[in-house]
């Protein structure tokens, strides 16, 4: 079973940007799509990005040309990179695959 970890979220003014990271376990990991996913206060989690075993990638429109998703199978993580960030990213991202999830990371956005 695959076990995630995320970390890189924090406090950052609006237009700043941030780089988050998912650690997985396992030895499937270049095999496997992967995604990130946000939950912003009172809202439902919803979809950010994905990106394939073969490094293809789709984002949310909301999101589009301001973050990017990638993935280094030789360290078994996949990467989120935000710029141009505004309040209303404020949520907790957590990475997944299948039915694991991380245990999600805080991103604040806010002067």
């Amino acid at each position: 079973q695959v076990q995630l970890v995320e970390s890189g979220g924090g406090l950052v003014q609006p237009g700043g940007s941030l780089r988050l990271s998912c650690a997985a376990s396992g030895s499937i990991f270049s095999f496997i799509p992967m995604a990130w996913y946000r939950q912003a206060p009172e809202k439902q989690r919803e979809l950010v990005a994905t990106i394939s075993n073969g490094g293809a990638t789709n984002y949310a429109n909301s999101v589009k040309g301001r973050f990017t998703i990638s993935r280094d199978n030789t360290k078994n993580t996949v990467y989120l990179q935000m710029n141009s960030l505004r309040p209303e990213d404020t949520a907790v991202y957590y990475c997944n695959y299948r039915e694991a999830w991380g245990q999600g990371t805080l991103v604040t956005v806010s002067s």
